[in-house]
């Protein structure tokens, strides 16, 4: 736990709570200090300086400190770099938020997954649907794979058998990485699998993660989302839910 004053600390307001008449309990992702809880106090004031700097997909350098599950913040800075996204873009910046909500640990650092998000949301912020998609495959595969929820995908997981290059595989929640069947609806082959996991090493940076994405959207999206909705133990994430309302309009 944190017994000292952090300052100059990146991070980014994932939600954030009414705490009082004035107040607010912020739920942050630093880089180094991974998902903490913080309170802001007098943030809702109009005087406060706090009041138009604590905003979502905002690159933000804060100060904060104290050794109980809920620090005080003492300080933010809006490190400027990208405007808000808007539309499905702004949608897709919740949709990152809510999974990190939920599958994040409180005090669990994650600085290359913190990067990525960072590159996902000025992705997203460049308003291109096709940007869109491609950033949200390649975080959700770093995500996974950094929290330890992502099988390694040049083998199959039951039987750790190197994947054969023209043979079809799909991932799923219970089992992992497995041959296809013939009424599986998506699937990769051997080789398309095997470029997805040298994206994923360890020194491999986040564009090399997206450019492994693009020429497969659809089949990673079915899968994907399969495997997230497993480990969040939920059947439509609320963002998604939203997004499902807006188009039924």
């Amino acid at each position: 736990m944190v017994t000292k004053r952090i300052s100059d600390e990146p991070a980014y307001v994932l939600h954030r709570y009414d705490w009082s008449e004035s107040s607010l309990i912020l739920e942050v992702f630093t880089r180094s200090y991974g998902r903490i809880a913080l309170v802001a106090r007098g943030a809702k004031k109009p005087s406060s300086n706090f009041r138009p700097i604590l905003l979502p997909l905002q690159p933000l350098h804060v100060a904060f400190g104290g050794d109980a599950e809920i620090r005080m913040l003492r300080s933010a800075e809006w490190q400027g770099g990208h405007v808000m996204p808007t539309g499905d873009a702004l949608l897709s910046g919740y949709y990152l938020n809510e999974l990190l909500m939920r599958l994040l640990a409180r005090d669990d650092p994650h600085p290359v997954l913190f990067d990525a998000y960072a590159a996902t949301v000025q992705l997203l912020a460049s308003q291109s649907a096709d940007t869109l998609q491609v950033a949200l495959r390649a975080f959700e595969l770093r995500l996974l794979r950094d929290i330890g929820l992502l099988p390694t995908l040049d083998a199959q997981t039951a039987t750790l058998a190197p994947l054969e290059l023209q043979t079809p595989y799909v991932l799923v929640a219970e089992s992992g990485l497995r041959e296809a069947h013939e009424d599986d609806r998506a699937s990769l082959s051997g080789e398309q699998w095997r470029e997805l996991q040298a994206s994923l090493a360890d020194d491999a940076p986040f564009t090399d993660t997206v450019r492994a994405c693009v020429e497969h959207l659809p089949q990673l999206k079915t899968q994907l989302r399969a495997l997230l909705h497993y480990h969040c133990d939920v059947k439509v994430l609320k963002t998604r839910q939203m997004m499902i309302d807006l188009q039924a309009f």
